[in-house]
């Protein structure tokens, strides 16, 4: 399991999301026996919530966006969720 965590961590935001797609694709074909459909639901839970902590994160990021003086954005802040991940 920590193994596949570790897999899953090396994975882009779209390599993930694109591996997600094709399980929920592969689960909804009802072609797929059951203990096999178990370990996809799992493997599609673990890659949910990778895709999930990368948004967040870039969402954090984005409203760290700072504004100038006339309202404008000016810059931005690194954030840091204290997580280390």
């Amino acid at each position: 399991m920590a193994e596949e965590q570790s897999q899953i961590s090396d994975l882009s935001f779209e390599q993930a999301l694109r591996e997600l797609e094709g399980v929920v694709r592969r689960l909804e074909s009802g072609d797929v026996p059951l203990d096999e459909s178990i370990d996809l639901y799992e493997r599609g839970e673990q890659l949910r919530k990778a895709c999930q902590k990368r948004l967040d994160a870039a969402q954090a990021r984005i409203e760290k966006i700072v504004a100038g003086p006339d309202g404008k954005p000016a810059g931005a802040e690194p954030f840091d969720t204290g997580n280390a991940a």
